[in-house]
């Protein structure tokens, strides 16, 4: 068995959708969520705050700056995520797809790293 993320790429200038919109959202994705502890595949799920009210901690000559707003100005940031555990990446796909299609966001799907499986 494998973990992967599947990250929601939310466009934050949609940021505004009406409350009964977003409470549908949620209502679809709490049952993708359901159908993967269901199956044994859901490790955890989480939904972000926007951007705007992340700090980021930056590395720089043995020290550290600190700077308020999103690490990289775009359009679409991270907006939430699942960790799931399946088989292969196509188990990993399938399960992408049912949260695109109940969140309405592109989901980039990624495995955690595996220093056995690097050459």
């Amino acid at each position: 068995m494998r973990q992967y993320l599947l990250a929601v790429q939310l466009d934050e200038s949609e940021r505004d959708a009406p409350e009964d919109e977003v409470r549908a959202m949620l209502a679809r994705t709490g049952k993708v969520t359901d159908e993967m502890k269901a199956a044994g595949s859901w490790v955890f799920v989480g939904g972000l705050e926007h951007s705007d009210v992340s700090t980021v901690v930056r590395p720089a000559g043995g020290a550290t700056t600190i700077t308020d707003g999103p690490f990289a100005e775009t359009k679409e940031q991270l907006g939430g995520f699942w960790v799931i555990q399946v088989e292969d990446l196509d188990q990993a796909l399938a399960w992408a797809r049912k949260c695109a299609l109940a969140c309405g966001q592109p989901i980039e799907v990624r495995p955690f790293g595996d220093p056995s499986l690097r050459q």
